[in-house]
């Protein structure tokens, strides 16, 4: 550990150490019960980057999460800075306000120690992506993300916010550029380049690495996504949000893990949630067998894929005309002051919303198929040429989608085209 990291008062924490700074911490004390003397501590971080422990006592639990100054899965040659932590912490804080059914509460935050302590999320919560695996169907999910979305992206955006507001917090989250550079070149740069941190499902998809990294189509359209999400700071958002940063249960949902928040398209949090159940979709073939062909569980992601969409584009608007006359700068009344004017807005509003979301959703496929960090969707398929299969076709399916994303005006023709896509 560098010695500057001591010097601010940083130390990682393991299980002894971490039950001595929790009695010495009246927040973290009290989230137990105050019953601190016979604790439990379970490591559970199957994460990239950071410690995350459970701790226990017979009154109550809590997390603890601390970074850690470098990413975890790759150690100490790939540093990582630990602001990252405050930045986590800060987006808990303000998405939950904005939607508090479905963020956890943070009850405690040190930000020498890069450690967050917050609210348990009990089992039978487990991770989205592991149920989708087990095919699972969760009624309830397109109702709450669609709630989640639309409250987090609205609330924080110039359709409700001044200007001046918006810069001040846009300016905040700007300080998170060490995180928005590590999105940057695993999701725009690494897949469309030789890149040593690039792997793939070799020999299998050895072509169809090498036609990634020479489809000129494909990188002028990533380009473009590249410049939007770097200079367009619409929103706050999660900025890492798939199947694996929500918990669920058939009638809860938790989002977690926005380490990766700052201002930006609001179309790279819907497309990551929507391009994650694509690849969900077209990794359930490898997970089939003969007491479950998958086909039924297939249409029900489909389906959520699509009241997603449609929920959270009918709350957005449902939330922009009840703030019509409020604080939001982006489009004044004085200006927009007819109900059809509104809607022709809107309509276009939403409609580049669908085409960046699509954009931003295949970019995040693309990279989970032939960049660093691939998803456990496929990963578990355990026979390697069917695999392979499953990932060609959802690889076909994201370039296809990001080049066309513009011809699509509603997410059922997008569904059409998932469903076309069935060839080896």
């Amino acid at each position: 550990m560098a010695a500057a990291d001591e010097a601010q008062g940083f130390r990682p924490l393991d299980e002894a150490s971490l039950v001595a700074y929790i009695r010495a911490t009246p927040a973290l004390a009290a989230s137990l019960g105050g019953r601190v003397d016979d604790l439990a501590v379970k490591e559970v971080g199957d994460g990239n980057l950071n410690f995350v422990y459970i701790v226990s006592s017979d009154a109550g639990s809590v997390v603890v999460k601390q970074a850690l100054p470098y990413i975890r899965c790759v150690g100490d040659s790939w540093p990582m800075t630990r602001e990252r932590a405050y930045f986590e912490a800060s987006a808990l804080r303000e998405h939950g306000r904005l939607c508090p059914d479905h963020v956890p509460e943070v009850y405690h935050f040190d930000r020498a120690m890069s450690l967050i302590g917050m609210r348990y999320i009990k089992p039978p919560h487990i991770i989205l992506r592991k149920g989708l695996i087990a095919g699972v169907e969760y009624p309830l999910l397109a109702e709450h993300m669609s709630d989640y979305m639309a409250k987090t992206l609205f609330f924080t955006s110039l359709l409700y916010n001044s200007t001046t507001e918006h810069k001040k917090q846009v300016a905040r989250y700007c300080e998170n550029v060490e995180m928005c550079r590590l999105t940057e070149q695993v999701v725009f740069s690494d897949p469309y380049m030789v890149s040593k941190y690039n792997r793939w499902n070799s020999p299998f998809l050895d072509k169809d690495a090498e036609a990634v990294r020479e489809d000129d189509g494909l990188k002028l359209e990533i380009a473009e996504l590249k410049s939007m999400f770097i200079e367009r700071a619409q929103a706050l958002i999660h900025g890492d949000l798939h199947t694996g940063s929500i918990m669920v249960t058939p009638d809860s949902t938790q989002v977690i893990d926005p380490e990766f928040a700052f201002y930006a398209p609001m179309g790279y949090d819907i497309g990551a949630f929507l391009g994650n159940l694509i690849l969900a979709y077209f990794a359930q073939d490898g997970h089939a067998d003969q007491t479950n062909d998958r086909k039924a569980y297939k249409q029900w992601i489909l389906k959520t894929i699509e009241e997603s969409w449609n929920l959270f584009q009918q709350k957005f608007l449902g939330l922009w005309n009840k703030h019509k006359d409020g604080n939001g700068e982006a489009y004044l009344p004085a200006i927009y002051n007819n109900p059809e004017l509104l809607s022709d807005v809107q309509k276009k509003y939403m409609t580049g919303l669908l085409h960046d979301s699509l954009g931003f959703g295949s970019a995040k496929m693309i990279r989970r198929i032939v960049g660093i960090a691939h998803v456990e969707d496929f990963d578990s398929i355990e026979d390697a040429s069917k695999r392979a299969s499953c990932e060609r076709r959802a690889l076909d399916c994201a370039k296809a989608i990001l080049k066309g994303r513009r011809q699509f005006e509603s997410i059922e023709q997008v569904i059409v085209h998932v469903q076309s896509v069935n060839h080896d």
